[in-house]
């Protein structure tokens, strides 16, 4: 039933032709929410899926969260759902009763966006990767270093900014319009969503903003990130399947429809069984999370592993099956082949999640 939904709101309020009206307002308009669609997903209850009830938010985990991701990418939709998400569960885990209080509300009902700004220009989407600072000053944290592919984050309310604090990740809950606080809108490859670099500037926070749970909390929302993003490039691997096979079925060479053609067909099924793969890895990888089983890492790892491998693979055989027309403007191929691209190394590529898959094997294996 929640597919279905926001399938059935996504097809009213997010079609390919509206999604093509924002493209042609041109690149100086704000691309980052559509108010619309986010009031009317709010109303659905997206971003408040896995928030406590008690702020308004329905209770659920990863696998319900994960299926609206999917129809996110299978649409290209636009707006800061899933970064909004992972802030919510990271607010979630925090012992602060008042930040719980703040935050959650807001984000449960829409009147609020956030977002996480965790990557770095050069460094890799792991916690080693960090080298924004933040130093105790008093009853205060300043917070000074650059932050990169921050999804959303001009229309966000809050920023979840991860530094290094007295050497250990640790992460600290901003306000978007905090003193020393810079965001510079990205040019990236996906034309479908917004992506700033943040600029902190001896940015001070309240310790109290200080997010519980380390580097183990961090880790944590990794994981949740690579599901989430991992379902969203599953939706949109889905819809590009399916518009390859429409494509077969209609395109004609040698007096024939190319989908008759066997190398054609291995194709196809190579791009399925891609598809059919990842979903598998995911749903796997979510239920182990929700249900805090031993090897949820593991799982996510294998997910995200296989999903950032195989969105690439498959956007490449759409776009081989296509032929030249499937990268033209006028066709829609092009759009979901530039946030597949982007999905696949958002939160770490293939070679990032298989080197800790091992070090994970490592800890657990038992020698003989």
């Amino acid at each position: 039933m929640l597919r279905e939904a926001s399938r059935s709101l996504l097809r009213d309020h997010a079609s390919m032709q509206q999604v093509r009206q924002r493209l042609d307002d041109g690149p100086d308009v704000p691309a980052d929410v559509d108010a619309t669609l986010w009031r009317l997903a709010a109303e659905l209850g997206w971003v408040g899926i896995a928030l406590p009830e008690e702020y308004g938010g329905s209770g659920q985990g990863l696998v319900e969260l994960s299926i609206v991701a999917e129809e996110i990418g299978r649409a290209l939709a636009r707006g800061g759902f899933l970064p909004s998400m992972l802030v919510g569960n990271a607010v979630t885990r925090s012992t602060s009763p008042e930040l719980r209080a703040e935050v959650l509300p807001a984000l449960a009902d829409g009147s609020a966006g956030a977002s996480w700004a965790f990557a770095e220009s050069g460094a890799p989407w792991t916690l080693g990767g960090i080298q924004t600072t933040a130093t105790t000053s008093g009853d205060t944290v300043i917070l000074d270093g650059i932050k990169t592919a921050v999804q959303d984050a001009d229309s966000s309310r809050w920023l979840v900014v991860t530094a290094l604090h007295e050497g250990e990740p640790t992460s600290f809950l901003v306000d978007r319009d905090t003193p020393g606080l810079s965001v510079r809108r990205q040019h990236v490859l996906d034309l479908t969503r917004s992506f700033y670099k943040v600029r902190l500037e001896g940015v001070r926070v309240p310790v109290t903003r200080r997010l519980d749970g380390g580097p183990a909390a961090i880790q944590q929302l990794l994981d949740d990130a690579c599901v989430l993003y991992g379902a969203e490039a599953v939706g949109v691997m889905d819809t590009m399947l399916q518009l390859t096979l429409d494509y077969l079925k209609v395109r004609v060479q040698f007096g024939t429809t190319i989908g008759t053609f066997q190398a054609v067909k291995h194709k196809c099924a190579t791009m399925a069984m891609l598809v059919h793969g990842s979903r598998a890895a995911l749903d796997y990888s979510a239920m182990a999370a929700d249900a805090a089983t031993p090897d949820a890492s593991q799982a996510c790892c294998v997910a995200a592993s296989f999903i950032s491998s195989s969105v690439g693979d498959v956007a490449g055989e759409a776009l081989q099956l296509h032929g030249g027309i499937g990268f033209t403007w006028e066709h829609d191929l092009h759009l979901f082949l530039r946030r597949a691209k982007v999905d696949g190394v958002l939160y770490g590529d293939a070679s990032v999640h298989r080197e800790r898959l091992c070090g994970l094997l490592q800890q657990t294996h038992v020698p003989v």
